[in-house]
């Protein structure tokens, strides 16, 4: 009696089986991807200059022409939120890239030498929270002048000590594993079972954790531009536009709308994406939804 072939799926393609029937991953992927490309088209083309001013066409409605009417300078606000969602991305992009890039070393540098160097992180991680992005912005805009450079730079130096508590939490949870004990029991050092057995099995949570910062760093860049901290015109920003539209949105609301729905739905799509990934990474997680 000849027996059939019995088909095991191998973890990637079990991680895609279930990608495929996860809602929220499905869904936050497609608008994080939809604004990741909206950003990526405007390089190459946008319906408008947005350097143009057509002051006899300013503050008009919704039309063919112009999807989402113009705004106080006659300038088309599509082509601005296409422009605009360049600035918001890469700020955040590199915020967050600083923040772990920095703190994911100190984190697992502390959780490894534990003892004094971890207290001083904790510390010095209590004194950075003090400070909230805003006032980091305040004191750096202060000094340096506002700018794109000087908001990603604040946003960027608020984000370390998140990474740094979440890479210590996941790593001090590992040391005492008995693979790690097994490790040190090889002659390994404590760099290169970081390097090798740490960083490796901390990554699903620092993946997910990255893709909140992210979405609060969209945030964070709008508050920043809102108060003049941020992209300096004439560089569009959705935080800058809702600032312009504030004294004029009686007479004209859809200059507030459609930023503030850029804004809505690209945060939502990034905590959807978080949220799917994070029931997609945690072994915990996968047979709860």
């Amino acid at each position: 009696m000849s027996l059939d072939p019995v088909f095991v799926p191998t973890p990637k393609r079990n991680f895609f089986l279930r990608a495929l029937h996860n809602r929220s991953f499905l869904i936050g992927l497609i608008v994080t991807g939809s604004i990741a490309l909206m950003a990526l088209v405007s390089f190459f083309w946008v319906p408008y200059d947005i350097t143009r001013l057509e002051v006899a066409n300013r503050m008009q409605g919704i039309s063919l022409s112009h999807p989402f009417g113009t705004d106080h300078m006659g300038r088309d606000i599509l082509s601005m939120i296409m422009v605009g969602s360049r600035n918001s991305i890469a700020v955040a992009i590199v915020a967050v890239g600083l923040g772990m890039g920095l703190g994911v070393p100190l984190g697992t540098w502390a959780a490894a030498r534990g003892g004094l160097p971890d207290d001083l992180l904790m510390r010095f991680n209590d004194v950075i929270f003090a400070f909230p992005a805003l006032i980091s912005a305040l004191m750096i805009t202060a000094i340096f002048g506002p700018g794109a450079v000087n908001a990603i730079i604040a946003i960027g130096i608020f984000n370390v000590p998140v990474f740094a508590r979440i890479a210590r939490a996941g790593a001090l949870a590992l040391w005492p594993r008995e693979f790690i004990l097994a490790a040190r029991a090889c002659g390994k050092g404590r760099l290169v079972i970081t390097i090798e057995h740490i960083l490796p099995n901390i990554a699903s949570l620092l993946l997910v954790q990255g893709t909140i910062q992210f979405a609060l760093g969209i945030l964070a860049e709008a508050g920043l531009s809102y108060l003049g901290l941020g992209a300096q015109p004439p560089m569009p920003s959705w935080g800058r536009m809702l600032f312009d539209a504030q004294t004029r949105i009686a007479l004209a609301p859809h200059l507030a709308l459609f930023p503030g729905l850029a804004i809505a739905i690209t945060v939502l799509g990034l905590n959807l994406l978080g949220d799917g990934l994070r029931d997609l990474l945690d072994p915990r997680l996968r047979h709860t939804r």
